[in-house]
């Protein structure tokens, strides 16, 4: 299987968006939904590379570079879907029902873990260190819906357990925090309104009297 490209060079302060192309850049933003299910084709691998590599350019409070991406395709997804099985048995589920899990795991043609390496005892707070990796999920997510494919960020119990961190080769102090499916969405995307800004953003102008 090809290996993850290596990432693309960049220049050291890279230009601002022109303005002129500023419209499309806030469409594709303000247009993006969640994709699903998702089949092939899937991003080819420097497409796949480009996505990988807006997750680097999110905010990093104290350079600690926690991301810890694991990408799973291929043959690899029926491993994944073995691993899940077996948490969903350590927590308690029977056998029979754990299996409906290694569905999961086929879902789309690539598969992201979302991994965090996290440094405890640091001046920058554990919190930071995770909005970290959550803000680089959502650039990827941006880069897959701008490449034209459906992205579904998920999260449930296997997206948190230990077990599958460890099946996946991410152990303490890494933490899982989710999965993205990458692929064509086979269904076309719904406009959904949008909500009301008013509703969750106000302006703040000094202490209440």
């Amino acid at each position: 299987m090809t290996s993850v490209p290596a990432s693309t060079a960049l220049p050291a302060s890279p230009p601002a968006v022109p303005r002129d192309d500023a419209p499309a850049v806030l469409g594709a933003l303000l247009s993006r939904r969640s994709g699903w299910p998702l089949a092939a084709p899937a991003p080819s691998d420097d497409e796949l590379g480009q996505i990988l590599d807006t997750a680097l350019r999110a905010p990093d409070h104290g350079d600690l570079r926690p991301w810890r991406l694991v990408v799973v395709r291929g043959a690899a997804r029926d491993a994944l879907g073995d691993a899940f099985v077996q948490a969903a048995i350590g927590r308690g589920e029977d056998a029979a029902s754990a299996e409906r899990f290694r569905r999961k795991a086929l879902a789309a043609p690539v598969i992201v873990a979302l991994g965090a390496r996290v440094v405890e005892g640091h001046k920058i707070p554990v919190e930071e260190q995770l909005l970290t990796v959550g803000a680089g999920a959502m650039n990827m997510l941006n880069a897959i819906h701008a490449l034209g494919y459906g992205g579904f960020w998920s999260t449930g119990a296997n997206g948190h357990d230990p077990r599958v961190a460890a099946a996946l080769g991410l152990r303490a102090p890494d933490r899982l925090l989710g999965f993205l499916y990458i692929g064509t969405a086979q269904q076309p995307s719904t406009t959904a309104p949008r909500p009301d800004r008013r509703d969750h953003v106000r302006e703040w102008s000094g202490p209440a009297a």
